[in-house]
């Protein structure tokens, strides 16, 4: 009887649907990363900011024109949309430095700076050109909101970048900047998962990542099994969420016509 009576204090019965659901997207996750990442290679589908990445680069190549990318101002390094972002900028770096054109970097953020210039140094090895990287390329400018826009707007106005990348974490500054790009016409790629700002960007930018496009591009273009693994698990997850939200509602519909309840397990 105790021993019961010290179960019932740990374990909630009333939030059992809760437990059956984590449980359920913890073995999906595992499937797909360690059963389901030694089988077949992972696919992804097109998605045309990825497409235009190389083209970007390729125009600042051709044009003798810098390269900008800028994270945002809305995100530390702890973000998922920063971690994602410093993988899309590790494939870019490599682009770069195989095509000797000059990466502008400013960021809100020492710390972001810091990793940004180990992610780029890293990549410029990596394809054999370490003597490409420029360290002041990549520069800290402002922790302020609108004092990190009119800096990267200076930049643009300046330097006058070929090709713009907008991913991160955007606010307020999001359509300041993109205008600002819009303006001397370069080829703009934005992505964030602020769903107030992608508005902006669709708008005034030529391609956009939307929400999770961004961590499916981070790992498509670093070619991580690991978060393409994670992805997949998300894309299983929302087809199980919405064959249950489906079998929920035939229920309740049915139960509610025949006027005799058939279960409420699902009230959690």
């Amino acid at each position: 009887m105790s021993t019961i009576i010290i179960a019932q204090a740990f374990i909630s019965t009333d939030r059992t649907g809760v437990f059956i659901i984590s449980i359920i997207a913890i073995l999906i996750v595992l499937y797909t990363t360690y059963f389901r990442n030694n089988k077949k290679p992972f696919t992804i589908r097109k998605i045309n900011g990825l497409q235009a990445v190389e083209d970007a680069i390729g125009r600042a190549t051709e044009m003798a024109r810098p390269l900008l990318y800028t994270p945002g101002w809305g995100g530390d390094i702890q973000r998922p949309t920063t971690i994602a972002s410093m993988n899309i900028l590790s494939f870019v770096a490599e682009k770069t430095a195989q095509y000797d054109c000059d990466l502008v970097f400013p960021t809100h953020d020492p710390v972001i700076m810091s990793v940004a210039q180990e992610v780029v140094k890293e990549s410029y090895s990596r394809t054999g050109y370490p003597d490409r990287y420029k360290e002041d390329n990549i520069s800290y400018v402002s922790s302020s909101q609108f004092g990190y826009a009119a800096a990267v707007d200076g930049i643009i106005s300046r330097t006058k970048p070929a090709s713009i990348f907008l991913l991160g974490t955007f606010e307020a500054e999001s359509l300041i900047l993109a205008e600002t790009g819009n303006s001397i016409n370069a080829i703009q790629i934005a992505g964030t998962d602020s769903t107030i700002q992608l508005s902006f960007f669709i708008v005034a930018c030529d391609y956009t990542l939307i929400g999770e496009e961004l961590f499916a591009a981070s790992g498509y273009l670093s070619g991580n099994k690991s978060i393409l693994a994670s992805v997949q698990a998300q894309d299983m997850m929302k087809v199980a969420i919405g064959l249950f939200v489906v079998i929920a509602t035939i229920w309740a519909t049915v139960e509610s016509l025949s006027g005799n309840p058939l279960s409420n397990w699902w009230n959690f």
